[in-house]
């Protein structure tokens, strides 16, 4: 039986017991949740997931650690490596976003070495061997990539990134509201370029029901993809991406009626005042699924330091609502990220899913926060390192200043404020 097949007959499944332990809330909190479509729990039939997690309403915001192969670097070790890296960190889920050599050796191997959820974008799978199949993106047949579909989520896929939403009347109303940045997704690329090469319509919206055929079989998740994202701030918030949403929100309510688990991914790069009204409007329209953003990026100036714009930006749409962020790197829009950008985009959003989640009244999220700062007041460093979201940078940071034996940091030594204020308000 799938999650929602469970939660609507009234029992509790394993995965539901165990995050409703780690999350402090009720079982039946997440079985309504689960039932009613605002919480979804990926984990596929044919996989077990040892750390399984729970998005959505009333939940700890949950991040993303994208990795994966390209086509300049197909080393599969070094993609285990930074998934073992977000992970030890903290990551509640990893996509494998290959598009390299290998991709189902790849796709397999994180499958089997993963402890969290994994999800797939099946658009490149299709697209890279595809093209080696048939030449041409236009002349990939819709079997072969449902076919595609049903393999990976024989594997073990836990959640689907699938781009339904760009449909012909979207790409229309593109075309006739230019933006600075058409198209960003890689996905949503793929897909437009096939159907304006056929003159039809989307394939993973035209046979939708084949698609939650093979989801409800598996108990994928589906991720319901904003392939027409704005990947400039100036570009946010059009007709095309609201076009998008729309249709996104039908499909959504169609798949949960069907059985089938829904997320609906945002955008994208989105001015701060606007990031409000996208989480309330994707609420609105897709009758509160879990809302999983990429960023969302605040600015457009900062290469080398998205991390930055991106969890400013993911703090504030987890605070009004999002339910799981998508971590950025430093390299975004550069590189293929390193180990190192993998740790830096990993903190970075965790640090604003921490943020959101005090502000939301997530319980026990500011508890966090005052056993840190009791342990700050105490000059208890090893505790304070302990309870760092990243224990290592303070600690190394502490060693380097040499502070001797003193109980204060190098920044205010002697003249430490806590420690003045201690001998004032003696009690």
């Amino acid at each position: 039986m799938t999650q929602i097949n469970i939660a609507r007959s009234g029992r509790i499944s394993p995965e539901i017991a165990r995050i409703a332990k780690t999350e402090h809330v009720t079982a039946d909190l997440i079985r309504r949740g689960l039932s009613d479509g605002t919480i979804v729990i990926p984990k596929n039939k044919n996989r077990d997931v040892s750390i399984p997690s729970g998005i959505g309403k009333g939940l700890k915001t949950k991040i993303n650690a994208n990795i994966g192969t390209s086509k300049d670097s197909s080393d599969i070790s070094s993609e285990i490596r930074k998934m073992e890296e977000a992970i030890g960190l903290g990551s509640d889920a990893i996509m494998d976003l290959s598009t390299g050599n290998m991709i189902e050796k790849t796709r397999r191997k994180i499958l089997a070495e993963s402890a969290v959820p994994v999800g797939t974008v099946p658009i490149y799978e299709i697209v890279i061997t595809g093209l080696k199949r048939f030449g041409f993106i236009k002349d990939i047949p819709v079997g072969y990539m449902l076919g595609i579909l049903e393999s990976q989520a024989k594997e073990g896929v836990d959640f689907f990134t699938i781009h339904a939403g760009v449909t012909s009347q979207a790409i229309n109303a593109l075309k006739k509201n230019p933006r600075i940045l058409d198209i960003v997704s890689r996905g949503g690329a793929f897909l437009a370029e096939w159907m304006l090469e056929n003159d039809r319509e989307n394939p993973f919206y035209e046979h939708f029901d084949e698609v939650m055929d093979i989801a409800k079989r598996y108990d994928v998740t589906l991720s319901l993809g904003d392939g027409l994202r704005p990947g400039a701030i100036a570009d946010a918030t059009d007709s095309p991406q609201i076009l998008e949403l729309l249709t996104l929100g039908e499909l959504q309510k169609k798949a949960l009626k069907y059985g089938v688990q829904v997320m609906i991914e945002g955008p994208g790069h989105v001015p701060i005042d606007q990031i409000e009204a996208n989480v309330l409007l994707e609420k609105s329209i897709c009758n509160g699924a879990p809302f999983y953003v990429l960023g969302p990026l605040v600015t457009d100036v900062a290469p080398g330091y998205d991390h930055i714009t991106a969890a400013i930006g993911g703090a504030i749409a987890a605070s009004k609502g999002a339910d799981f962020l998508c971590y950025v790197t430093p390299s975004e829009h550069l590189r293929l990220p390193t180990l190192e950008d993998v740790r830096e985009g990993v903190i970075a959003s965790k640090i604003a899913a921490h943020a959101a989640d005090i502000a939301k009244g997530i319980k026990g999220a500011i508890d966090w926060d005052i056993a840190i700062s009791k342990a700050r007041k105490e000059r208890n460093w090893e505790k304070q390192f302990a309870l760092a979201i990243d224990s290592a940078r303070p600690k190394k940071y502490r060693a380097q200043s040499k502070p001797g034996e003193k109980d204060v940091c190098t920044m205010c030594s002697d003249y430490c404020s806590i420690k003045m204020a201690e001998k004032c308000f003696k009690r």
